[in-house]
């Protein structure tokens, strides 16, 4: 290898690693945020506009699919997902689901139906920016942090 070679293969090898620092700081950045409940226990903070997606399926399947708009706002140690759209099924403002979180993640979820609330069971992202929730058998949604 000459020396213009091993220049060229300096200057790769350098840029591959800007490039893989870069790649790492901006990961660091999109970490999850935390806040601190009235109870002194630090969740994620999943509080913010998320777009939606609603399923209704099993013997709901009559209601069909929808996209939809939530804001997340925090009352005391809960968590509320209020609608910002209206849908077929429901007015803008309307509650859509209730949560509690710790450390680990959601520990209870109720999904606002027009029929009432439906216990369900949800899953959060590691980076928080991520909810699903399923009753198991009729109802399902997927957030995406705006």
């Amino acid at each position: 290898m000459n020396g213009m070679e091993s220049k060229k293969t300096a200057a790769s090898v350098i840029c591959a690693l800007v490039m893989f620092a870069w790649i790492g700081a901006a990961r660091l950045t999109q970490a999850a945020e935390f806040v601190t409940l009235p109870n002194g226990e630090e969740v994620m903070d999943i509080r913010g506009n998320w777009d939606a997606e609603f399923e209704n399926y099993g013997p709901w399947s009559q209601y069909g699919s929808y996209p939809g708009k939530i804001q997340i706002i925090l009352d005391g140690n809960t968590f509320i997902g209020k609608r910002l759209t209206a849908t077929k099924w429901h007015s803008a403002g309307t509650e859509s689901f209730r949560c509690e979180l710790d450390r680990n993640g959601i520990t209870k979820l109720q999904l606002m139906t027009r029929m009432g609330p439906i216990d369900a069971k949800g899953q959060l992202g590691n980076d928080g920016k991520r909810l699903t929730f399923d009753d198991g058998e009729k109802a399902r949604s997927t957030m995406t942090k705006q």
